[in-house]
C-alpha cells in the first residue's frame, strides 16, 4: 500500500442501489448501480493510490482500474447489511479471502460495528472474527485495512451527548484493534469528534482545543498501526475541515478513505442527466474535491 493512502470509498450496497433507482426515476436500469461505480472509478483512480468497491460489484471491475491506483475489495455481504441487533457484519458468499491474490486484489477491507461498552461476551464474539480474517489475509499475503465504526448501545448517534462520548470510544475502538492479535495492517477510523458540538463549527459545546486533543488521544491509542481516517457520510467541507484539524493536532496518520463526501451530490446528476452528467461532474468536481483532500495532507 501506498506510503500516502488518498483512497475513495465507492462500495455502498443496497442502500446507494435504492438511492440511484430513486433518482432515475422511469429511466432507472438493472446495471445503473455497476454504471455508477464505474464511472466513478474511471474518472477518480488516476488521481486514487486507491479505490474500494463491494465484493459483488467489484470483481467485474477490475479491469477498470489504472496502473498506479490499487484495487480494494470490501469482505462483506452489504454494507447496509448487519445479521441481527447484534451489529455482526455479514460475510460475502460470492468471495473468500484467498481468492483475492488469484484476482490481484492485494487489499481488503472489512468493517465491524462495535461498543466499547457493550456486552462483553458480544464484544469477543467480534472480535473474534476480526481476529479470523486477520489471520486469512496473512495466509493469503495481502494487507488488511479494519473498519471499527463505534456506537453506544443506549446513547443515539448524532445527538449532544453521544458527541461528549465520541471521542473516547473511537480512542477505545482504536485500542482493540491495533492489538497485535487482530495482524491489522491500516486502521480505517472515525473522526473523534462531531463537528456539530465544535466551537467554531457547530454549537459551542467542545473547544477547538478539546477537539485537537481528541485527535491526538485516539491517534495515540493505535499504537504504531496506521490509520486513515473515513467520512462517515458527512458533507465534503467538513470532512476536508476534519483532516485540517488532524494535521492541526500533529497527529500521525497516513491518508483517507472518502466515500459519500466526495461523490453523492453526482446520483441527483446521474438521476438528471444519465451517465454523461455524472461522469461530466466528476471530471470537474469529484476531481477537485479529491484533491482538495490529497492537498489537507500537506
Amino acid at each position: 500500500m501506498a506510503d500516502r493512502i488518498h483512497g475513495v470509498a465507492v462500495d455502498a450496497g443496497s442502500g446507494l442501489e435504492a438511492t440511484i433507482r430513486s433518482a432515475r426515476g422511469t429511466a432507472a436500469r438493472a446495471d445503473d448501480l455497476l454504471t455508477f461505480k464505474r464511472a466513478v472509478l474511471e474518472t477518480l483512480a488516476p488521481d486514487a493510490s486507491t479505490i474500494l468497491l463491494d465484493a459483488y460489484s467489484g470483481p467485474a471491475l477490475l479491469g477498470c482500474y489504472p496502473q498506479g491506483c490499487a484495487p480494494m475489495l470490501a469482505f462483506e455481504a452489504d454494507v447496509y447489511h448487519i445479521s441481527d441487533a447484534d451489529r455482526i457484519t455479514v460475510l460475502p458468499d460470492n468471495l473468500t479471502v484467498a481468492q483475492y491474490p488469484e484476482l490481484g486484489v492485494k487489499l481488503l477491507k472489512f468493517f465491524m460495528y462495535y461498543a466499547p461498552d457493550d456486552d462483553p461476551e458480544l464484544n469477543a464474539r467480534k472480535e473474534m472474527l476480526v481476529a479470523d480474517i486477520g489471520q486469512r489475509c496473512k495466509d493469503a499475503g495481502i494487507q488488511y485495512l479494519m473498519e471499527p465504526l463505534v456506537y453506544h448501545p443506549e446513547i443515539a448517534a448524532g445527538t449532544a451527548a453521544y458527541a461528549a462520548i465520541k471521542p473516547d470510544l473511537v480512542r477505545r475502538a482504536t485500542a482493540v484493534f491495533a492489538a497485535p492479535r487482530f495482524q491489522v495492517d491500516v486502521l480505517k477510523v472515525e473522526i473523534p469528534v462531531d463537528l456539530n458540538y465544535v466551537a467554531g463549527f457547530g454549537a459551542d459545546v467542545m473547544s477547538r482545543a478539546a477537539a485537537l486533543d481528541a485527535f491526538r488521544a485516539a491517534a495515540a491509542s493505535a499504537n504504531g498501526v496506521r490509520l486513515v481516517y473515513l467520512s462517515a457520510g458527512v458533507a465534503f467541507d467538513w470532512f476536508e475541515a476534519s483532516l485540517n484539524l488532524a494535521v492541526e493536532a500533529g497527529v500521525t496518520f497516513d491518508g483517507f478513505m472518502c466515500g459519500r463526501a466526495i461523490w453523492s451530490d453526482g446520483v441527483a446528476l446521474f438521476g438528471a442527466g444519465g451517465e454523461p452528467a455524472l461522469r461530466d461532474w466528476l471530471a470537474h468536481t469529484g476531481r477537485a474535491r479529491l484533491h482538495r483532500l490529497i492537498a489537507a495532507l500537506d
